[in-house]
């Protein structure tokens, strides 16, 4: 492999002032970008590797996320593994790579950052001059994004929630753009591709992207806190599929999970109704899983209160037909998380 990266007998260089990355490095080149802490003296350090082909230019850069949320691990460690895999030598144009996005999360593998409590995913489009969360957002809005037009970010569901293994996008109005968009979710050959509601939450890197016309894929694949083998298998595979399909890899397209007989669905919850929250706290029991149709009417979990171990369970029943794209996965619940997301299938 050939590897021009400033550190390829050492350390990634530390990069204090953003403005200095070189985005033309020859070759691969491997950066730690450093935020300074707000309440003492040291830095979040975000790694970042720039990898430019040199069999010419392309205009479809891709930039690759892990760890948005500090928590979710198959994303850092398929791009942790690609930064070190993708060799200048067999790609044209620009791929950038940051496996830990929110550094200081992943540290103390948690949601949120320690340093602020806040969530990256929903810090965007950020702030120069706020805390150290909207400090990196802002810095991808006004630094990465410019270099690139696909945007990838790798999710699974921590300890909020278990999906089947899912590419996912918004339901964005411009036509040309949602249907760009379901042809690359397509490329990682996930047994779904989730489209999900933009009003769940406000500030994420996915819509900001979106906003800005990029092509935009998220993800969700594994739960727990663990390493989900398969799902970082998506994550790793598809990734490169991108790269293989806007011809940065001269390569075909290969098929992720072929034992898989099924093609991809897609499965729509672009509505809040289809995220159902508890009606109150208690501990949840799920009764079917993530990835299975049900029908109108079907139980698909009892909410238990144990102050009064004779009382009866509540019944939780699908308000209709659809699809399990999320379960709850812890059992300790509160009223107003969302229990389960059921969405409809779709025809693109």
């Amino acid at each position: 492999m050939t590897d021009s990266t400033t550190a390829a007998l050492g350390r990634p260089e530390v990069i204090f002032d953003p403005a200095k990355i070189d985005w033309n490095c020859p070759g691969k080149c491997h950066y730690q970008v450093a935020f300074p802490l707000d309440g003492s003296w040291g830095y979040s350090l975000v790694p970042l590797t720039v990898v430019n082909g040199q069999k010419g230019p392309n205009p479809n850069g891709v930039v690759a996320f892990g760890g948005t949320h500090g928590n979710e691990w198959e994303g850092p460690v398929a791009i942790k593994r690609l930064c070190r895999d993708l060799d200048p030598v067999s790609l044209s144009g620009r791929v950038i790579l940051i496996p830990q996005l929110s550094e200081s999360a992943c540290n103390a593998n948690t949601r949120n950052s320690p340093l602020d409590g806040v969530n990256m995913n929903r810090a965007f489009p950020g702030n120069p001059r706020g805390t150290i969360s909207y400090r990196v957002s802002n810095f991808v809005k006004t630094r990465i994004f410019p270099q690139v037009r696909v945007v990838l970010d790798i999710h699974s569901g921590g300890n909020e929630g278990i999906f089947p293994h899912v590419a996912s996008f918004h339901p964005v109005s411009d036509a040309q753009q949602r249907s760009e968009m379901a042809q690359v979710a397509r490329l990682f050959d996930t047994p779904y591709v989730m489209i999900y509601s933009s009003e769940m939450a406000s500030g994420l890197l996915t819509d900001e992207a979106e906003a800005e016309g990029k092509i935009t894929i998220g993800s969700e694949f594994g739960y727990g806190e663990a390493v989900n083998r398969r799902g970082t298998a998506h994550a790793y595979e598809g990734i490169k599929n991108v790269l293989r399909h806007y011809k940065l890899l001269d390569e075909p397209v290969v098929r992720i999970d072929p034992s898989r007989n099924m093609p991809t669905r897609f499965i729509q919850a672009a509505k809040l109704d289809s995220y159902i929250p508890a009606p109150c706290d208690g501990i949840w029991e799920p009764l079917v899983d993530a990835g299975d149709d049900v029908p109108k009417g079907q139980l698909i979990g009892r909410m238990h209160n144990f102050n009064d171990h004779t009382s009866p369970p509540m019944d939780i029943e699908a308000p209709r037909d659809g699809v399990i794209l999320m379960m709850h996965f812890p059992a300790v619940t509160k009223k107003g998380y969302t229990l389960f997301a059921l969405g409809q299938e779709v025809h693109l």
